[in-house]
């Protein structure tokens, strides 16, 4: 029997790790933190020196049951949790549950990281234990205290000013303004135009082109061709000299220069360029490395692919740089290899932990040697994670820089640019990506020229251009931008912009992100009203504080103290805002009927325009500009016989009568986006993307009102490995990442998106559904007066009609499927809901 239990964080690296440490050791997981905050008002306490009230996590209890009974057995007890202050936290806190308890008595506690699941690294960190950093501890739980005391107290004023069930957390905020800010400058650009002239050339059988940099002798600027007149005429008079005199190679000037490799993999550039390259958003990103971190598994061995993901560091293991400098020089020659091993130091200020950068844990596993081993995107990142690693450790590449300058005797000169590479260097494995791919003229091949050479002139050419704004943040940009501003920390990018997401305050299109009306809405007040405390400056201020309490030189409380005394006085101040202020922004424009100003006002289907003067005076219009006459679509409605018309709404154009509102009848414009999976309630109808009358997606099927099945997420045609329901729909959450989860409310069971047959075995194995809705006991009745007095939106929320039981079968739903449409809740993967029974009275997209 064990007599020695080791505590991590995953189940996956609990299997990796049990493999090395033998039969005298048992490896449970903790299944992330077993303690937090208690969610209510008071948990933490600033009036008694900021006592935190903890409680255990409900989800959690099975674990940490498993864990309470094997530890009965043991001896000895190791704290293996991840290598940083989460993982550190997790440690204390599971440590003080078990005391609590009276279930460590004399028994032995020790800590260990190790910051690559390899055997030698688990070994070597079970020879080398040490105790709680409880300086690490201490600054979670000032972090965990700070986004509490934010959270708990400015939310509330959100609700109250702007809409229910607003959130607003202390690092979210200042992201947000980043993206808003963005917005605004955008908005505010003033496209200007300008030309370019560029003449096509041939020599040795080799085209390229020179532009125009000189004119009447002087370097051309930007808008020196500001129209097309301008840009016609040159071109007339170039053409005119070139008639007469043959276009010469008036100088021709090579520069050599060196191009260095980039560091290795930090949390921050792997998630920047793995949106760049391979497409993954951030929490993407770090779902896929967890996982090559904790172990995959190779035929008959698991291992850990990759060192630690969460990491600031740059420099890497004395021993990972031998073997790295050994595999490039028996791989690419010693052409290929410095004459010392490159040493990174990093430009992040108060880069967190004394990790390493991320890089493979065995260099001689290739990527070509685990293609077809690892599954697509475990493959992706490992080989992006590999060459960025080798590449640092090669020579550097050698590039002859080209510049030739051309005339005919004229006043004007043209010049051609390129380069050629004289030397790969670390450029044969890997290069570097860009966030927005501007043209290099630097990269252009020119054909050999030397001075006195005549190219032919093929033509020449006049282009418009217009100046753009600058662009939207994309993830890679996103991350950047916080890292540079010192908002937030590795661990923390991913759920910084996936809660943004979470709460409709962006919007991802085309890879960018949009701020959307309630976004702009909140992150305006939040400037308007808390600036101090959504400036970045401050933000980066407190990140430093943090790193201060890491490394001991602070103590958390004084710094709690330091903020939240400013902090509650101005949130006492600000409750006398009123609503109409926290919604509305001024415009420079008086109301046409009555002369009141203009406010820019958000509703219920975003932003608008409206008269200060309401009620007394009801102009509204479109935000975009004045409304325009309805078109009509050239038939009559259904249900009244008035024409319809189009109409714009939140969510596209949609047809409607024009005897609205006596009349509501509507309909789409465009046909529900199909998902090809089969309804598994009917078997008829396909489940098809919705919107809700809130403008929530969900899927229901086609035949509706016949069948009125429906779930939230994404379906896919995929049975349940439990249940054997037909489909399975997608989620995601910041805990677990991607997954599939059974949309059978007595089932529910869930799995990671790229889980094999292997692992999902291994969940099934003691898997306990959750207990029925209907046989939870009911909520405690002091909290039923907060029920009473809702918002109009709430009420009507709350009085939608909830499923008596939940669908057991195939069969029972095909035979009720009213009764299958139960109102789905956003904290629950079932999903036949009341969104089916308004799907009418939606636009479907």
């Amino acid at each position: 029997m064990p007599r020695q239990l080791v505590i991590v964080e995953s189940p996956a690296k609990a299997k990796t790790i049990q493999k090395y440490l033998g039969e005298d050791f048992q490896v449970l997981a903790s299944y992330g933190h077993v303690r937090d905050l208690l969610p209510k008002e008071g948990a933490v306490d600033p009036e008694h020196d900021f006592a935190m009230r903890y409680v255990p996590i409900e989800r959690n209890e099975r674990h940490v049951e498993a864990i309470v009974k094997a530890l009965k057995g043991a001896d000895k007890l190791w704290l293996a949790t991840d290598p940083d202050r989460e993982g550190e936290a997790i440690s204390w806190h599971l440590l003080e549950l078990l005391k609590e308890r009276g279930l460590m008595g004399q028994k032995p506690a020790e800590r260990v990281v190790f910051h690559e699941i390899t055997k030698k690294a688990v070994q070597d960190a079970i020879a080398h234990p040490r105790a709680i950093a409880m300086d690490l501890v201490n600054a979670q739980q000032a972090r965990r205290a700070l986004d509490y005391l934010v959270g708990f107290n400015l939310s509330p004023l959100l609700w109250r000013k702007v809409r229910p069930g607003l959130s607003a957390g202390r690092v979210q905020s200042a992201a947000l303004r980043l993206i808003c800010e963005r917005e605004d400058e955008i908005e505010a650009f003033v496209t200007q135009e300008y030309w370019t002239i560029a003449a096509r050339l041939r020599h040795a059988d080799s085209e390229f082109a020179g532009r125009l940099t000189h004119w009447q002798g002087r370097k051309l600027d930007t808008f020196d061709i500001p129209n097309e007149e301008n840009a016609t005429a040159i071109r007339t008079e170039m053409a005119g000299d070139l008639s007469r005199q043959p276009l010469q190679v008036l100088e021709v000037e090579r520069k050599s220069r060196l191009r260095q490799p980039a560091a290795p993999f930090t949390t921050s550039t792997l998630q920047q360029e793995a949106s760049r390259k391979l497409g993954f958003s951030a929490s993407r990103t770090m779902r896929v490395a967890q996982q090559l971190y904790e172990g995959v598994a190779l035929g008959d061995e698991t291992a850990g692919l990759i060192t630690y993901m969460r990491t600031d560091a740059v420099n890497l293991a004395e021993e990972a740089l031998a073997s790295m400098r050994q595999f490039i020089d028996g791989h690419y020659g010693e052409a290929f290899l410095p004459n010392a091993p490159r040493r990174y130091k990093t430009k992040t200020k108060n880069a967190q932990e004394a990790h390493e950068a991320i890089r493979p844990t065995d260099i001689t596993r290739t990527p070509e040697a685990l293609q077809g081993r690892l599954e697509r995107d475990l493959w992706r990142l490992y080989d992006l994670i590999w060459k960025r690693s080798v590449a640092s450790q090669m020579a550097a590449a050698r590039l002859d820089l080209v510049a030739v300058d051309l005339g005919c005797g004229s006043h004007w000169t043209l010049r051609a640019n390129g380069s050629t590479v004289t030397f790969p260097g670390f450029l044969a494995i890997y290069q570097e990506g860009r966030d927005d791919n501007e043209e290099d003229e630097g990269n252009r091949l020119l054909p050999p020229l030397a001075v006195g050479d005549t190219p032919e002139v093929l033509g020449i050419d006049t282009d418009q251009h217009f100046t753009e704004p600058p662009p939207r943040y994309s993830e890679a940009t996103l991350v950047k931008s916080l890292e540079a501003h010192g908002i937030g920390r590795p661990s923390t990018y991913a759920s910084i912009i996936q809660t943004l997401q979470n709460r409709e305050y962006v919007a991802l299109e085309q890879r960018r992100f949009h701020p959307t009306d309630l976004g702009r809405v909140v992150g305006r007040f939040l400037v308007n009203h808390f600036e101090h405390y959504v400036n970045y400056g401050f933000t980066a201020a407190m990140e430093d504080d943090l790193d201060a309490i890491s490394r001991g030189e602070k103590t958390w409380q004084p710094v709690l103290k330091a903020f939240w005394g400013p902090f509650h006085a101005l949130l006492g101040e600000k409750a006398n805002v009123s609503r109409a202020e926290a919604t509305s922004e001024a415009l420079d424009e008086s109301c046409p009927q009555c002369g009141r100003p203009l406010l820019v006002r958000l509703g219920r289907h975003g932003r608008f325009v409206a008269c200060s003067g309401y009620p007394e005076c009801n102009y509204t219009r479109p935000l975009e500009g004045p409304r325009e006459e309805a078109e009509a679509v050239g038939r009559d409605c259904p249900e009244c016989g008035k024409p319809l018309i189009y109409k714009t709404g939140r969510y596209g154009r949609f047809i409607s009568c024009s005897g609205y509102p006596e009349c509501r009848y509507i309909e789409p414009l465009n046909k529900a986006k199909s998902t090809g999976v089969t309804c598994p309630a009917c078997g008829q109808g396909e489940l098809v993307e919705k919107r809700s009358r809130y403008g929530k997606v969900f899927y229901s099927c086609s035949t509706y009102p016949q069948c009125s099945y429906a779930v939230w997420g994404p379906p896919v045609a995929r049975p349940c490995p439990r249940c054997a329901w037909p489909i399975l729909v997608q989620k995601s959450t910041q805990r677990r990442g991607e997954e599939l989860v059974c949309p059978q409310g007595e089932c529910a069971f869930h799995f990671p998106e790229g889980a094999s047959d292997a692992e999902i075995a291994g969940l099934l194995v003691g898997y306990v559904p959750p207990e029925p809705k209907e046989k939870r006991a009911p909520r405690p009745a002091k909290s039923a007066p907060a029920k009473k007095a809702p918002s109009k939106k709430v009420s009507a929320a709350k009085k939608a009609p909830t499923a008596k039981k939940p669908a057991a079968s195939a069969g029972k739903a095909a035979s009720k499927p009213a009764k299958a449409a139960a109102k789905p809740k956003k904290s629950s993967p079932s999903t036949p809901g009341a969104a089916a029974k308004r799907a009418p009275k939606a636009i479907s997209s």
